[in-house]
């Protein structure tokens, strides 16, 4: 589909239904096709991060651990999820000077996979635990975290209200949500210039490094469903966190929100 097919909704309504720009069944066929594109691309995901954003999905983690501060005293505890690699919980353990605790959950076992292989390299066992499990239903106990983090996985949770209550449900109170996400440009030409390295290059280099042109041209086209800043941040209000905000990342292109439980 071509750059503006379909302009970004406002809200989740439709998120349930939507698979890219396509239409599905129901959330259980979304679910399903999600998981199919990231057992495919487990493997090379990083690498096509690298590619997609020109390393700056490196600095906008950073930015996001930067935020939050991890706390460099032992028994603090964080989940993140659909962290299956282990990007942002490598960040956080380094940021704690390796005191922090961290439970990575990804409803990807493939992803999983290849986050407990980088984290043996690392010698990260004994502070990360790696969980396959769903973020709208989390098997996790009441108030057990200090910060639950998510980067660019809400936007492929079906139900994206469930997998918020589930965030307020599993922090302690005082704890903190993070999410970074792929939001919507906010400066002139930034976003022409920006839809056409999406729908144009993105697809072509999932062809060309990861033989899967299908999965990114998914991946491009779920960013522009997914709610813009106000509204996102309206629905971490929703869920109970208070002092909710946001932080723009590159013009837009990405975007930082934070929540209290309080």
């Amino acid at each position: 589909m071509k750059e503006g097919a379909m302009s970004r909704t406002t809200g989740a309504e439709g998120m349930e239904t939507s698979y890219g720009f396509a239409a599905v069944a129901g959330a259980e066929e979304k679910q399903a096709r999600v998981n199919d594109v990231f057992h495919r691309v487990a493997q090379r995901y990083d690498l096509m991060n690298d590619l997609m954003s020109g390393g700056l999905h490196r600095l906008w983690k950073d930015a996001m651990v930067s935020w939050l501060s991890p706390p460099r005293h032992a028994g603090w505890r964080f989940l993140d999820v659909a962290g299956g690699t282990g990007d942002i919980a490598f960040r956080l353990v380094a940021a704690s000077g390796g005191k922090a605790e961290g439970t990575v959950l990804d409803i990807n076992a493939s992803m999983l996979g290849v986050g407990a292989e980088r984290a043996a390299k690392r010698g990260l066992d004994g502070n990360l635990t790696f969980v396959e499990g769903n973020a709208e239903v989390l098997d996790l106990p009441d108030d057990a975290f200090d910060a639950y983090t998510i980067a660019f996985g809400i936007r492929n949770v079906p139900r994206i209200d469930r997998a918020l209550a589930e965030a307020h449900r599993v922090l302690k109170p005082g704890g903190r949500f993070l999410c970074l996400e792929f939001s919507e440009v906010e400066m002139p030409l930034l976003d022409r210039l920006y839809d056409t390295w999406s729908f144009r290059a993105i697809p072509a280099i999932g062809g060309a490094v990861a033989g899967d042109r299908d999965s990114y041209e998914y991946l491009v086209e779920s960013i522009r469903r997914f709610p813009n800043q106000a509204n996102f941040a309206r629905m971490i209000g929703e869920a109970g966190f208070q002092r909710v905000s946001h932080r723009n990342l590159t013009g837009g292109i990405a975007a930082i929100h934070s929540g209290w439980k309080i």
